[in-house]
């Protein structure tokens, strides 16, 4: 499928997206949000890739926000409904059932920060910068970042980080939890293919079962103790599950299909 504003590209099991709007810092416009969405869809419903790779075009930005031109006149209403759609993208980029991390390639500002945080996983380059600027512009974060970013780092630097409007770098956001690994800008691909490739080896069905309890960690409506009985139960069923086990007794690596 072609995108107007992304580069999609498979490498063995690992679907790389790609934000391609350098010329613009790669900045949310809502049709970018719209494409992110579908690639995201379309990744996980073909069975041939285990995990993705979103990362942006360019040296300086991974996503450097929104694109403000497109919404500077907007009502209160058509406000809400453009961070109704935001949100229901990052969403199914946080609960997709395949392993997605975010390649942070420089600026992560406001909807960049915020796409990153909607990932399972954040590798960011040495030259990375963080940070939450809304309320320069009279907004609040519009994507999930007053939720997502106190689960993260505390609710205490959270909101100092979203008030204050301050940019943090890269090894401070490593100190804070915001990032799981720093690496030169030339590595950045390398080590998120790195890490893509070391989960994709393993067993799809038991990965789709721990992101599944995970998540009910933080569902309100969902009890994950017994969310965790449930995904435990299901593995014994599964092809993998006997595969893993036999190959564990034969001293052997074992080859998981997913089924």
């Amino acid at each position: 499928m072609t995108f107007e504003n992304l580069i999609t590209e498979q490498k063995d099991v690992v679907c790389i997206i790609t934000i391609n709007r350098p010329d613009k810092l790669n900045a949310l416009n809502i049709k970018t949000i719209q494409e992110i969405g579908m690639a995201v869809s379309n990744a996980e419903k073909n069975d041939s890739v285990r995990a993705i790779i979103i990362t942006g075009a360019g040296t300086k930005a991974f996503v450097a926000g929104a694109d403000i031109s497109e919404f500077n006149s907007f009502s209160e209403s058509e406000g809400a409904d453009m961070s109704k759609k935001g949100h229901d993208v990052f969403n199914s980029i946080e609960k997709n059932s395949k392993p997605i991390i975010a390649a942070i390639n420089g600026f992560a500002l406001g909807g960049g920060c915020e796409l990153a945080m909607s990932c399972y996983l954040r590798i960011a380059s040495t030259q990375a910068k963080f940070g939450q600027p809304e309320v320069k512009l009279g907004l609040i974060p519009g994507y999930g970042g007053t939720q997502r970013l106190p689960l993260l780092i505390g609710r205490s630097k959270a909101l100092e980080l979203l008030m204050t409007a301050d940019m943090i770098n890269a090894e401070e956001a490593l100190r804070l939890g915001l990032v799981n690994y720093v690496t030169d800008p030339d590595a950045l691909l390398s080590k998120s293919l790195e890490i893509a490739n070391k989960i994709s080896q393993l067993a799809p069905v038991a990965i789709a079962g721990i992101i599944r309890s995970v998540n009910a960690f933080y569902d309100k409506n969902t009890a994950g103790f017994d969310k965790e009985i449930q995904e435990f139960g299901k593995c014994f069923i599964t092809e993998d599950f006997i595969e893993g086990t036999q190959a564990f007794l034969e001293k052997r690596k074992a080859n998981f299909k997913g089924k």
